[in-house]
């Protein structure tokens, strides 16, 4: 299926694309996490939390970012569809790889550490992401 030239390549598609794209990564480290756990004896292929806190350190906190994407993919879904559906993807251009990069930061940051200054960062990836969000619904209804 060839998509009509003003969608292909559109940045927001590509953003989309790397805001699934990251979520899935994380979810197959948390799916090999919870093999590992199986196939090591630590757990029962039943016995897992699906808030990740039967996982230790790292397992928790790729847990959380993963389930931080799960939250968000929709918002931002629902704002890419919207603005392509009324033909307004160009108020998102220049800004919408930023929701990209902002949600890579984020995830890597809550992987890293809860250290209180990664957290501080973690924080600013997500204000980052929800201001353009935002800024991008605003404009779609005004």
């Amino acid at each position: 299926m060839n998509l009509p030239e003003t969608l292909s390549m559109n940045p927001a598609l590509v953003a989309l694309a790397g805001f699934a794209g990251v979520t899935l990564l994380l979810l197959l480290t948390v799916a090999n996490l919870r093999m590992l756990n199986f196939f090591t004896g630590k757990k029962a292929i039943n016995a897992f939390s699906p808030t990740g806190e039967d996982l230790p350190g790292f397992g928790q906190r790729v847990t959380r970012a993963h389930l931080n994407c799960v939250e968000n993919l929709p918002v931002f879904a629902a704002l890419v569809a919207a603005a392509g559906l009324s033909g307004q993807l160009s108020i998102m251009e220049s800004t919408v790889m930023y929701v990209l990069y902002a949600r890579i930061g984020q995830a890597l940051a809550h992987m890293i550490s809860t250290a209180p200054m990664v957290v501080w960062v973690r924080a600013s990836f997500f204000f980052v992401q929800v201001l353009l969000m935002a800024w991008y619904a605003i404009q779609l209804v005004f």
